[in-house]
């Protein structure tokens, strides 16, 4: 029975990681966490409105703009000009990717629903079960993260 749970246990935690893995989407050469058939950055939404409105909402096709390789989409004229007047102000950290993810080493797609704003910064996540783990520690898991994120995006 020893021998099966050795086995069995590294299996499942290889088909989780599987599973938890960002597969449609392939932007490592830029960085920046886009849909490999759209090219369309945080799934459509507009990454200005979580510090504007303080909630995630959906751009439009009438505002967008194209910044390191992947489009934008916007909710409104007044939040495209904020993104291109200073976009590293506005994009999400990590490229888009899971905040988390990154600290445990992975690169791993988002729910843009799933995200927090520190200290002028958005961060988001998988989803609601680990965003209410990095919530515990976001500091802690981003200075992980910060030492991570580079090595990832060479992998």
């Amino acid at each position: 029975m020893r021998v099966i749970k050795l086995i069995v246990g590294p299996v499942l935690f290889a088909v989780a990681a599987l599973a938890f893995a960002a597969a449609p989407y392939n932007t490592l050469k830029r960085g920046i966490l886009s849909d490999s058939a759209t090219g369309i950055a945080i799934n459509g939404y507009d990454t200005v409105a979580y510090f504007t409105d303080k909630k995630p909402v959906k751009g439009s096709d009438s505002y967008t703009t194209s910044w390191k390789g992947a489009s934008w989409k916007f909710a409104s004229q007044s939040h495209l000009d904020l993104f291109k007047a200073d976009p590293e102000k506005y994009a999400p950290q990590y490229g888009g990717y899971c905040a988390y993810g990154v600290s445990q080493g992975y690169l791993v797609s988002v729910e843009p629903e799933q995200f927090t704003v520190i200290d002028g910064k958005l961060y988001l996540n998988y989803d609601a079960g680990v965003q209410k783990k990095w919530t515990k520690d976001p500091l802690g898991y981003n200075k992980t993260a910060d030492g991570k994120f580079g090595d990832l995006l060479k992998k």
